[in-house]
This record gives structure tokens, sequence and C-alpha cells, in this order.
């Protein structure tokens, strides 16, 4: 019997969605964040079952086979999916929550009807700008089109049981959280 909520998250790059994420499960005893498959070698430090289950190509496309993904999808010539398996297991003591893109989340939906889907928003485009500016990572043009990409997920909100729009920190992880208490899935 299902005990816990499948909460899948999405939301522009740079909203601060891994934060919020990490941090609810850092507070929560009843939480836990999926681990996503993939074929990519590990990178130094990675762990097999903590940052990602490492597979072959050919054991990930057995568990295709099997329908073992609530979704997958390839990027760059490797293949990444969230174990349905893994998922079940955890949600039988633990709410589980999915950190995933929208065209991700909405296939998982579909294979998981039940899940609770939040998009985290930015206050506004000038603020997202300047949070992906300032964190340094990435080139101002790989900046611009996550920037342009905010149209398509955007256009995407209405699918989702809950929109939360990060403006201050405190308060959107106590919103969600308190979606996790509450979240119900638009049926």
């Amino acid at each position: 019997m299902q005990q816990g909520k499948l909460i899948v998250v999405s939301g522009p790059s740079g909203v601060g969605k891994g934060t919020i994420v990490k941090t609810i499960v850092k507070r929560r005893e009843d939480v836990v964040e999926s681990v996503s498959c993939t074929t990519r070698a590990p990178r130094v430090g990675e762990v097999h079952g903590r940052e990602y289950f490492f597979l072959s190509k050919e054991e990930f496309a057995r568990r295709i086979d099997e329908d073992d993904f609530l979704e997958y999808d390839e990027h760059f010539g490797n293949f990444y999916g969230t174990p349905k398996s893994f998922v079940k297991e955890m949600l039988k003591e633990k709410h589980v929550i999915l950190e995933i893109d929208v065209v991700g989340a909405l296939n998982a939906k579909k294979a998981f009807p039940e899940s609770v889907l939040v998009m985290i928003l930015p206050p506004s485009i000038d603020e997202l700008f300047r949070r992906l500016t300032g964190r340094g990572t990435e080139t101002l043009e790989e900046v611009k089109n996550r920037i342009e990409r905010i149209e398509y997920e955007l256009a995407q909100k209405e699918k989702y049981d809950y929109v939360l729009i990060n403006d201050d920190l405190e308060k959107a992880i106590e919103e969600f959280s308190a979606i996790i208490d509450n979240g119900v899935s638009k049926k």
C-alpha cells in the first residue's frame, strides 16, 4: 500500500529548485529525493545509488523493455530515466520528490497519474537572469538560451497542480512543505 506522495518538481534553471528540494529533504525525515538512472559514466565523487544509478546502455534498454521507467530521455548520447521500481519502493515509507524538466514531468504524470506536479518560477525574468549570471557557471550565451526556454516552460504551467513563486527562499520552502502535506493532484 502506497503511503507517500510522488511530488514532481520542474522550473527554469536557476529558479532554486535544487536548493528548495535539498533543504526539504534535510529538514524532513518523511521525504526522500528520487535517484535517476543514467548511462553516462560517473563523475569524480559520484556514488552509484546516491547521485545516479549508473547503468550500461544494454541494462537501460532492458529496463525500458520491462517498462521500469516513469519517464526517460536521451541527452548528448546518454540516457537518463526515473526508475519506477525505486520510486514505488520509496513511496511505501516516504514522500518522494522528483526534480525533472517539464517534458519529463508531464511524461511522469502520464505514467503515474496520482503524482503531484509543482512548478517553481522566479518572481521575474530579470531576477532569473540576475541569478543565472550571478552563479557564474554558464556563459552569457548559455544564460540567454536558458531564458529563452522559459517561454515554453511557462506555457505548460496550467498542466501543473501547483505553481510556486520563489521570491523568498524560506517562504518557498514552507509553501513546498505544505504542498507535500496537503497536496492533491488535479484529476
